[in-house]
């Protein structure tokens, strides 16, 4: 049943899609061809820079609840189950896995043959067969497009979103699935239309991979200054990732997932998915720029008389998205490998106001932060997140991360310590009260913090002891308010800041009370009680 190379010929050499072609003129196709298909098929239209876009219809996020992972005996005693890793039963899956097979055989497919990793001794070949000629384009675009196609691929991925399944009968949670078989090698996808589950489908299975080779993955970003030196940015979708690597005065590496070997650093992937809700050209000219022929814009509202794209219409979602290879990024590192970081900085949208701007960590902080990955969901980056909420996601990617939390914070902060990294924790999100009653940190003030970090003018001024979270903030910034730098200096309502701190603060050590394992310094070095 294993959908290795042979199989997935077999499979697709039985198929005709709409187009009558066969199965050879449908494997790898140039970008020009899958963008005719797409339009000729009408999965989408050409905006007037000459984009693809596309509609996603009721799924404009990932489904969280639709993932699983099969409960096999490979991987039984390593998967962190529970609510986020489901289990799915074999047999459940074999009948699935048959059934959008033979589905597929009536609609036709495109094969897309690449790898994730840009690192030759670490790649992941992968095959990525999908219904829509989008989605071939969306996995051409995201991944590295170039390997010897005589090599069977080590995971397969099947998209079927014309496929919906019944949740009494197939054993799923609705209409659409995720689910991810380590034994048989295969990621099958069905029901949703949006191409993330893809992406992030194939880097939950990196992370599962990866450690057993003593590599860490990252769900985070990566640039290079002139120097050599590296940074990486952790942190959820929404948090400033991608606007915040793509940096003119920087190469970027990759924007959303590494991994971080003896070697150095390496991007897993060929592309970047940058969200574009309110996108300008003067605030992010390297993203704005980026979008043109070949890049799949999603779920963005286009005029229907210009073509123009409105990037500030939320109508259809607020995870408006832009899939573009990582070469339309100008200044991109080519060879997406890069040495040891010298700054890490953990990205973190503050729904409550209470973080500062920027603070400096302790090995011990970085790896008790890493555990705890707070953030706000925002709107449109997962299915039914419509208002900000304050969550936690551990290891900053807790939806993708396989193994138990502890093996990837032991990693981490090992190679702090090896490697001498500086740590930052630096809040994206609200100042001055919640939301709804403070405003979004300045694009410019964070792009001035984050300089900071790099070239070092951060650790020549004195710094403070932040008197909830303990941790050591800067008293001037470069191109920053001093005042910001105090959080409940710039709430108009002292007391409400401090009902607002000990709710945070609660909500932090209750997420930190499941980490039972945790060594005493790291779970000491949370926030205290006021």
């Amino acid at each position: 049943m294993k959908a290795n190379h042979s199989e997935a010929t077999s499979i697709n050499s039985d198929v005709t899609d709409q187009s009558q072609c066969s199965r050879e003129d449908q494997q790898n196709l140039p970008t020009s061809k899958l963008v005719e298909l797409a339009i000729t098929r009408k999965e989408g239209t050409l905006t007037s820079d000459g984009a693809l876009c596309v509609n996603t219809g009721m799924y404009t996020g990932r489904s969280p609840k639709d993932r699983f992972i099969v409960d096999e005996p490979l991987v039984r005693d390593q998967i962190n189950w529970g609510t986020v890793n489901q289990p799915f039963q074999k047999d459940a899956f074999q009948n699935l896995y048959s059934k959008v097979m033979d589905y597929l055989k009536t609609v036709g497919t495109h094969i897309f043959d690449g790898t994730a990793g840009s690192d030759e001794k670490h790649q992941l070949a992968i095959q990525v067969i999908t219904e829509r000629a989008w989605h071939n384009l969306f996995a051409k675009q995201l991944f590295i497009e170039k390997r010897d196609t005589h090599i069977p691929p080590e995971f397969t991925v099947i998209s079927a979103p014309g496929f919906k399944a019944d949740p009494e009968r197939d054993g799923t949670n609705s209409e659409a699935f995720v689910i991810i078989s380590f034994e048989e090698k295969v990621i099958l996808i069905g029901g949703t239309e949006y191409a993330g589950e893809i992406k992030k489908s194939v880097f939950s299975v990196l992370n599962y991979l990866l450690p057993q080779k003593n590599i860490l993955p990252m769900h985070c970003s990566a640039n290079v200054g002139n120097d050599g030196d590296v940074s990486l940015f952790f942190g959820l979708s929404g948090t400033g990732k991608t606007t915040l690597s793509a940096d003119p005065k920087r190469m970027l590496i990759g924007d959303d997932e590494h991994a971080w070997s003896n070697n150095g650093v390496f991007n897993l992937e060929g592309g970047c998915y940058a969200k574009c809700i309110g996108l300008k050209k003067e605030k992010e000219p390297q993203i704005y720029d980026a979008i043109k022929f070949g890049t799949i814009l999603e779920n963005v509202v286009i005029d229907p008389f210009t073509g123009m794209p409105d990037y500030s219409d939320p109508s259809i979602t607020e995870n408006t998205r832009a899939a573009y290879p990582v070469e339309y990024i100008s200044g991109n590192l080519q060879s997406g490998k890069a040495g040891h970081p010298n700054v890490m900085i953990f990205l973190v949208a503050d729904a409550f106001g209470i973080l500062p701007p920027v603070a400096k960590l302790t090995t011990e902080q970085a790896m008790y932060h890493f555990l705890s990955g707070y953030t706000s969901k925002l709107a449109g980056t997962e299915r039914g997140i419509s208002y900000p909420e304050a969550t936690f996601s551990t290891c900053f990617g807790e939806p993708f991360m396989p193994l138990r939390p502890e093996v990837y914070d032991c990693m981490l902060g090992q190679k702090i310590k090896d490697h001498n990294v500086r740590t930052y924790l630096v809040n994206t999100g609200w100042t001055g009260g919640p939301y709804g009653i403070g405003e979004r940190i300045s694009l410019s003030y964070t792009r001035s913090i984050i300089t900071a970090i790099q070239n070092k003018t951060i650790e020549k001024t004195s710094f403070h002891t932040d008197p909830v979270f303990n941790v050591y903030v800067p008293d001037k910034i470069p191109e920053v308010p001093s005042k910001i730098l105090h959080p409940k200096q710039v709430w108009q309502d002292p007391e409400l800041y401090d009902q607002k701190a000990k709710e945070l603060v609660r909500q932090f050590h209750e997420n930190f009370a499941k980490f039972t394992k945790a060594p005493r310094e790291i779970a000491s070095a949370g926030p205290v009680f006021l």
